[in-house]
């Protein structure tokens, strides 16, 4: 049973670090919006664009996780 309380804390970690990086995405890309609104595509815009970049690939690596995670609850059980 140890084995399945592990990947569930995991998993709950996981979930917690999607929900962090959701958020961060949606706050970084509503200024990256504002900044194009305004006319202002200074180096910001483009560091911010990057990083945006980088979020993503992030999370496409939490989400893979967790489904690798549920799969191995799956196989437990």
């Amino acid at each position: 049973m140890a084995k399945i309380d592990e990947i569930k804390e995991i998993l709950t970690s996981l979930r917690v670090g999607f929900s962090v990086i959701i958020g961060l995405l949606v706050v970084v890309i509503g200024v990256l919006i504002n900044k194009e609104k305004a006319s202002d595509t200074d180096i910001y815009f483009w560091i911010g664009l990057v990083f945006v970049l980088l979020l993503s690939m992030g999370l496409i690596y939490v989400v893979k996780s967790i489904v690798k995670h549920l799969k191995e609850i799956r196989e437990i059980d």
